[in-house]
């Protein structure tokens, strides 16, 4: 990983939707999904972003390739304004950009055989290709994700979930692509499964030399293919860091309770540990609490935290967002 080339990076990005039936747009009120993130994605990592249902990740990811528009930020792809990208361009600039999906049925137009559900990107982007060339990389990129060529006349409901991931991943790779974001890709699949497509995901990472970033609420999905990790909490991040700095070493309270959560092969390992379970539930985005949002959850919280913004404190390879001072002078 070369820590130096920035392939993707965004500044204080916000993503706010308005809500409600208010005659003026001004004063309906706003979800705040995302709000004010600050994230850079290296050529050649894989980056993973984790956080529970409802923290604003898959929001998050749409808004980095520009299938949400941010309400507010910087953007930039290979030190460009991405945001003043026009139409053209940017359909223009998605092949250097692909996402694989978190429903893999759904992602995938029931009506296309899954050889033409592979090939669409490359008749979008490459229209000159001649139909067996098209052919001839349709098949061999159906045998780099484990599917067989002679079932690329099916259609996407003739084949399981797995399966149907493992062809939106193709369909995601078929262009090469410089940066491959998946949005939480096995949270719908069993068990069993979500591990061949995690090692399939790596392994192509490393085979195509491509830069990943890694969607997911259960930090076991991210722990062996993540280079870095960032954890969110209702659209806000908690913590930053190389993986083995964030697993071993770490500083947040909301991080440890997630790790706490991280199912454990060791039968007498699991029995003697201690979960964190933390009190109530996930507050609004609507409304985020005042001070740093995991105040209200938070069993190190005090009456600043409801008064002033998370500091961030630390280093470029472990950073932690957090208001109580004392919490950051034991680091």
């Amino acid at each position: 990983m070369n820590t130096k080339d920035v392939l993707l990076s965004a500044r204080n990005l916000e993503v706010h939707f308005p809500v409600g039936n208010h005659i003026l747009p001004s004063r309906r009120p706003r979800l705040k999904a995302v709000n004010g993130i600050d994230v850079d994605v290296y050529r050649g990592e894989t980056l993973g972003i984790v956080g529970e249902s409802g923290c604003g990740k898959s929001t998050l990811a749409r808004a980095l390739l520009r299938l949400i528009e941010p309400t507010r930020g910087e953007l930039r792809w290979k030190g460009e304004d991405m945001r003043a990208f026009s139409k053209t361009t940017l359909v223009r600039r998605r092949r250097e950009f692909q996402m694989v999906f978190q429903d893999p049925t759904a992602s995938l137009n029931p009506r296309l055989t899954v050889s033409e559900c592979i090939a669409e990107p490359l008749l979008t982007h490459e229209p000159r290709l001649k139909r067996r060339e098209i052919k001839r990389q349709v098949i061999a990129m159906m045998d780099k994700v484990g599917l067989s060529a002679s079932h690329r006349n099916r259609y996407p409901h003739e084949f399981s979930g797995g399966q149907c991931q493992r062809v939106g991943i193709a369909r995601a790779l078929v262009l090469n692509p410089d940066l491959v974001v998946c949005d939480e890709p096995v949270s719908a699949l069993d068990v069993s499964i979500q591990a061949q497509v995690i090692n399939l995901l790596d392994d192509l990472k490393q085979e195509m030399g491509g830069t990943l970033v890694m969607i997911a609420h259960d930090l076991s999905v991210v722990r062996h293919i993540s280079d870095r990790v960032m954890v969110m909490y209702l659209g806000k991040p908690m913590e930053v860091g190389l993986y083995d700095r964030v697993f071993d070493q770490a500083q947040h309270p909301y991080t440890k309770a997630l790790l706490s959560a991280v199912p454990i092969a060791n039968p007498k390992l699991a029995r003697s540990r201690e979960v964190q379970l933390l009190p109530g539930d996930l507050p609004s985005p609507l409304n985020p609490p005042s001070g740093c949002v995991f105040r209200t959850r938070c069993p190190e919280a005090t009456d600043l935290c409801g008064r002033q913004p998370p500091t961030q404190s630390g280093s470029e390879e472990h950073r932690i967002f957090c208001s109580n001072t004392l919490l950051l002078a034991g680091q």
